[in-house]
């Protein structure tokens, strides 16, 4: 028997669906039979409970699962046949008029909607570039050296400059009285690295071991500790001590320590220049992801089911409830956090996920078991051993998916450049990675 839709808006719909009583008490009376052999109750021996007792008790419960179940299977067979996509899960009242021995029910849902990808040749996408230059090598060696550099103490009439390792003593007062952290004896800081506020370490480049100083240091509005945030503290500070950074040469110990095979600097160079065009290409390959699919969804007309949205604003809530507890943060699982702060990005999120899903369906761009293959082993080639991490992959089906995901989103990207209007951008390694100077 045909199954009758009704359309009830945008992507709502509405099914009738009956029962017959009969096979639904049928197999209430069988559940109840099954029971009875194993229940067990007081001043009954197991097994020996009579059946009108054990209805009584369990009667709604084994009812109540029954109906939940026969009519979930009347709903699935009713969507199939009528070859609908359901999107969440269906709300299911019982109505009135039901035919003589029959239970009838509504359900009203939502349907995944038609995806419409207009025409990909008019979208504009700006592909972006980076070269691995000398510069970016030695830039990356000069971090390694830090890594690895030492210390010698200065003599004590010699003052602090940028990149000394110092010792000192301070503590500070707001309006005269101390605060919480603004204390510490003995504490090392590098000077000229950003590990403390821009006004604490000028206040100490220049001072000579055994000096101490008087300053007004101004916290930000946004520093972490809310208690002394925006307000001005007085800071007495004495040095301990000043050492200078003594960093290693670049030559064929430094190689060696570094784990390169032959020890050669000209070693080193590649092996860093191999792992930086690594790292570029990732980096490069997700701008350029993220452009193309803005261009995608610029392109895309359809209607978003609601039951998708709540569905992932609730796994972006849960998301930030666990960072908060991460964090450390007591009872950050009852954390009371606006569901409406999360829609933007959980609409955004479902656009993209229906639009990409046709784009890949309809392109036939699922990910081959050999792509996945090669893109964990590239993942894989950064590590002392490869083979340990391609196994550590391929052992569990959530890493496997996560990285199908990846490649499919890969051959999207690069479906659609070669489709769109494609502007060429070079960028400089320093940009691309976020760098300063």
């Amino acid at each position: 028997m045909a199954v009758n839709v009704e359309t009830l808006e945008k992507l709502e719909r509405k099914i009738s669906l009956s029962l017959p009583l009969a096979s639904v008490q049928t197999e209430v009376d069988s559940r109840l039979k099954r029971l009875a052999r194993t229940v067990k109750m007081d001043g009954f021996r197991p097994g020996k409970v009579p059946m009108n007792v054990v209805a009584q008790r369990y009667g709604y419960s084994v009812q109540y699962e029954v109906l939940n179940e026969k009519v979930g299977e009347a709903f699935a067979k009713a969507a199939n046949e009528a070859e609908l996509r359901v999107a969440g899960q269906p709300k299911i009242t019982e109505k009135d008029g039901a035919a003589e021995g029959e239970l009838a029910f509504d359900a009203v849902f939502e349907v995944f909607p038609e995806v419409k990808i207009g025409d990909l040749a008019s979208a504009e996408v700006e592909k972006l570039a980076a070269d691995v230059d000398d510069a970016a090598i030695e830039k990356t060696i000069d971090i390694l050296r830090k890594q690895r550099r030492t210390f010698a103490q200065r003599p004590a009439d010699t003052a602090a400059v940028d990149g000394d390792r110092v010792t000192v003593d301070f503590e500070g007062k707001i309006d005269g009285e101390p605060f919480a952290g603004g204390k510490a004896e003995a504490f090392q800081f590098l000077i000229g690295e950003g590990q403390m506020l821009k006004e604490f370490e000028d206040a100490v480049r220049g001072m000579k071991t055994g000096e101490s100083k008087t300053f007004p240091l101004a916290f930000p509005e946004d520093y972490h500790g809310k208690e002394v945030a925006g307000k001005t503290a007085d800071f007495l500070v004495t040095v301990k001590k000043v050492e200078a950074a003594n960093l290693p040469e670049v030559n064929e110990a430094l190689a060696k320590s570094l784990g390169i095979a032959d020890g050669s600097v000209e070693g080193l160079r590649a092996d860093i220049k191999k792992n930086l065009e690594r790292e570029v290409k990732f980096r490069v390959q997700s701008r350029n992801k993220q452009a193309v699919m803005e261009a995608l969804v610029s392109k895309a007309e359809l209607d978003l089911p609601k039951a998708s949205i709540d569905a992932e604003v609730g796994r972006l809530l849960e998301g930030a409830r666990e960072e908060l507890k991460q964090r450390g943060i007591k009872d950050a699982d009852k954390a009371e956090i606006p569901a409406d702060v999360f829609l933007p990005q959980a609409e955004r999120r479902v656009r993209l996920g229906l639009v990409v899903a046709e784009l890949v369906k309809s392109n036939k761009l699922e990910a081959t078991p050999e792509q996945i293959k090669a893109h964990i082993d590239e993942l894989a080639s950064s590590y002392e051993k490869p083979e340990d991490v391609v196994r550590w992959y391929f052992g569990d089906r959530q890493r496997l998916a996560e990285v199908e995901a990846v490649v499919i989103e890969n051959n999207v990207t690069e479906f659609v450049l070669g489709k769109a209007k494609v502007s060429d951008k070079a960028v400089s390694f320093d940009e691309l990675m976020g760098q300063q100077g």
